[in-house]
């Protein structure tokens, strides 16, 4: 073989192996999909965005009042580079206006009403919230911030909304919903989120009663957290052991084996346990309840509409949900999130 002919197997190896790169991330970002999962995201993380800062209102001048427990300039200390327009509120009245302005923002997200104007506020007010009083944040601000953010990028409201009732009632009842650009983007966006997040909790989880099995053990016996006694589980340390490792090892594997559609399911699966007993037993309902939303973004389209809408998958949804074809998968990516 000649200097020539490997040159020639070189670059043409590094060619197909950029155009497959492009194709790859071509098909992954920008491939329409039916919006039934982000549809229902929204329903759900739009309901705890309401829920969590219609809480707010209990003290709504002790946080965010012009004479609130923590200053503009003590919050400005943890995070200068963030703003919020509470900073520039000096009225009762208009503080209370503006709340409750934000509620209805959210309120219209949750049904679907002027769905993408509403999603908009909503991420914008909730970051508002969030960069006011940094020091009384914690995850679940955080998961609801993202969900806000990226339910702006597609069409939330295609499906399950009053956006979509209003439209068959304008006389157009056999119109479908298309599958959406937007829509792949902003589940795909979840998706990527959601294994960062579970990858640096698992590597945050470094330390020596993570490793030697004793974590589950001090979360459970913590009077902090502790919702219900579950002290009994002292009697049963291996048990306490083998849910320590296994809760860290799916972290740490999480962004790996939830793309193959082979192990998703176990993935998914074993988050629902795993978040409802940080709700049950730590009292951390509201954050188990919108991880486990964060979760639903693996979920597919076709099975959502079967739960929600009773619809049977069609014949090209379901070779292209166990992937037995490139070409389906291809031209049919409603029928999967991945």
């Amino acid at each position: 073989m000649t200097n020539g002919s490997v040159i020639d197997l070189v670059v043409n190896y590094f060619r197909d192996l950029g155009r497959a790169i492009v194709r790859g991330w071509d098909r992954f970002w920008f491939t329409p999909t039916d919006p039934a999962t982000y549809s229902l995201i929204r329903i759900l993380a739009g309901w705890m965005l309401f829920y969590t800062h219609l809480v707010w209102g209990i003290g709504l001048e002790d946080f965010f009042g012009d004479h609130a427990w923590l200053t503009p300039d003590v919050t400005e200390v943890e995070a200068s580079y963030n703003g919020s327009y509470f900073e520039l509120i000096h009225s009762t009245g208009l503080l209370w206006g503006i709340h409750i302005f934000a509620l209805v923002c959210m309120a219209c997200l949750t049904v679907g009403l002027f769905s993408r104007p509403a999603a908009i506020l909503s991420a914008f007010f909730t970051l508002q919230y969030a960069n006011r009083i940094p020091g009384a944040t914690f995850g679940l601000d955080q998961i609801n911030a993202l969900l806000a953010i990226y339910l702006v990028v597609g069409p939330s409201g295609a499906r399950y909304s009053v956006d979509r009732l209003i439209t068959r009632w304008r006389g157009k009842p056999q119109m479908d919903v298309l599958p959406s650009v937007g829509a792949n983007v902003g589940i795909r966006l979840i998706q990527l989120h959601m294994c960062v997040i579970y990858l640096f909790a698992g590597i945050g989880k470094s330390g020596l009663t993570w490793w030697n099995g004793e974590a589950m053990w001090l979360s459970v016996a913590s009077y902090e957290y502790q919702s219900m006694d579950m002290t009994w589980l002292a009697n049963w340390p291996i048990t306490l052991a083998v849910l320590t490792h296994v809760s860290v090892w799916w972290e740490m594997s999480y962004c790996v084996l939830v793309w193959p559609r082979i192990t998703r399911p176990i993935l998914i699966a074993l988050a629902f346990p795993l978040h409802i007993g940080i709700a049950a037993f730590m009292g951390m309902i509201t954050f188990g309840y919108i991880m486990i939303v964060g979760n639903l973004a693996f979920v597919s389209p076709w099975l959502v509409r079967r739960v929600l809408e009773r619809k049977q998958p069609s014949e090209a949804e379901q070779t292209a949900s166990v992937g037995n074809s490139r070409r389906n998968r291809r031209h049919q990516p409603s029928a999967v999130n991945g």
